[in-house]
């Protein structure tokens, strides 16, 4: 199957969108690896360690979760049942998976607009984070100029955070409709990328030894 089909190799705008989805989930990755370490040898060492650390993991995971929803649509890493389509002549097989790539845009679509309900309340509640505070030297830069100042810490507020929900689902629905057009145009025949249970069960059967070869070169 076609799976494997030219996301954006000529589009700038995808070749953008898929440099900076893999830049960003390799930072989300190296930044929670990094923290985490960091609060295990603090912890175990000195015992020592951040109280803001367990909440900014927490929400780089978050990130790191809705931008890979997209990713994996783009890379064809969702899990799929096409047992049935696959029996299917290949026009069928195109109509059908059509009308579920529409379904997703249609779920993504619902997803983004509740999305952009919660986080535009939380926008104007204006709720802070637990732990977090702008560092403390970018807070005197801006405010250690004036008369009679005297530093206290600045939470940040919790909408920024939460703007990984507004984002992954629109690019959840940005990756839908790109896989929805290129399956359209034939240039790509499923959501999917693979079949772990026929890759399975290949790789059990090779591995069987009625399938190994004898010394003679015969089964």
């Amino acid at each position: 199957a076609r799976v494997a089909a030219p996301w954006g190799e000529t589009d700038m705008l995808s070749r953008i969108m898929n440099r900076l989805e893999e830049g960003f989930i390799a930072f989300l990755l190296g930044a929670m690896t990094l923290i985490t370490f960091s609060q295990v040898v603090a912890r175990y060492l000195f015992n020592s360690g951040a109280v803001w650390a367990l909440e900014l993991t927490t929400y780089l995971f978050a990130w790191l979760v809705l931008v890979g929803v997209s990713y994996a649509v783009k890379t064809g890493g969702h899990l799929g049942v096409d047992a049935f389509v696959r029996i299917l002549p290949s026009r069928q097989q195109r109509v059908l998976v059509v009308i579920a790539g529409l379904l997703c845009c249609t779920y993504a679509g619902i997803m983004l607009f509740g999305a952009w309900d919660y986080w535009t309340k939380i926008l104007r509640f204006g709720i802070d984070t637990e732990d977090l505070y702008i560092p403390r030297v970018i807070v005197e830069a801006i405010y250690g100029g004036e008369a009679g100042y005297r530093y206290e810490p600045i939470g940040i507020d919790r909408w920024v955070p939460y703007m990984a929900l507004p984002i992954g689902m629109a690019l959840l629905l940005f990756r839908f409709v790109q896989v929805t057009v290129l399956i359209a145009l034939g240039k790509r025949d499923n959501l999917i990328a693979g079949h772990e249970a026929e890759e399975a069960v290949a790789e059990v059967q090779a591995g069987s030894p009625h399938n190994r070869p004898t010394a003679g070169g015969e089964r």
